[in-house]
């Protein structure tokens, strides 16, 4: 089960830095640090985690707060950039694409974003239908987050944005 898919909204709201680390080389870290804040032992799995954050209440949200300052504080100590490493992930993706002018990044986008549109409307239009509801909800998260990375990709993140309301914040 991939953490980012099913809880990462959640968790860039109140974990950013961890959220962060989940999508790049550091998820391992990110991960055992999440099990042992959330569960008390390092080698829960991704359902657990899930489950944690699912029914988390505020006590709950707050500690995972906590945990992301820390994590930030580690990550600081040890010289990581989360942000840079995460910025340079998203370049060597851009520059691959522009250099062998491979179309399926943008048909995979388009894709994304008719499916996520389409699906909107018809819910819209017709409602929610008597049968295969959860599938269609699971479904509707799955792809909206998938068009934040579409966007984010085309268009950059809200990094810079986060980075100066912390600013600001300070």
């Amino acid at each position: 089960m991939d953490l980012l898919n099913t809880v990462g909204p959640l968790l860039q709201q109140v974990a950013p830095t961890i959220a962060t680390a989940l999508g790049g080389p550091l998820a391992g870290l990110a991960v055992k640090t999440l099990s042992e804040a959330l569960l008390g032992k390092p080698d829960g799995t991704s359902e657990d985690i899930v489950a944690a954050i699912s029914g988390a209440d505020p006590e709950m949200l707050a500690k995972m707060k906590q945990v992301d300052t820390d994590f930030r504080l580690q990550m600081k100590k040890l010289d990581i950039d989360l942000a840079a490493i995460d910025q340079k992930d998203r370049d060597s993706a851009r520059r691959r694409e522009v250099e062998t002018k491979d179309p399926t990044p943008k048909i995979l986008a388009a894709g994304v974003v008719i499916g996520f549109f389409s699906i909107l409307s018809i819910l819209a239009l017709h409602g929610m239908p008597p049968r295969g509801g959860d599938a269609i909800l699971i479904m509707i998260g799955s792809l909206g987050a998938a068009f934040t990375a579409i966007v984010s990709y085309y268009y950059g993140s809200s990094a810079g944005s986060a980075a100066k309301n912390e600013l600001l914040k300070k």
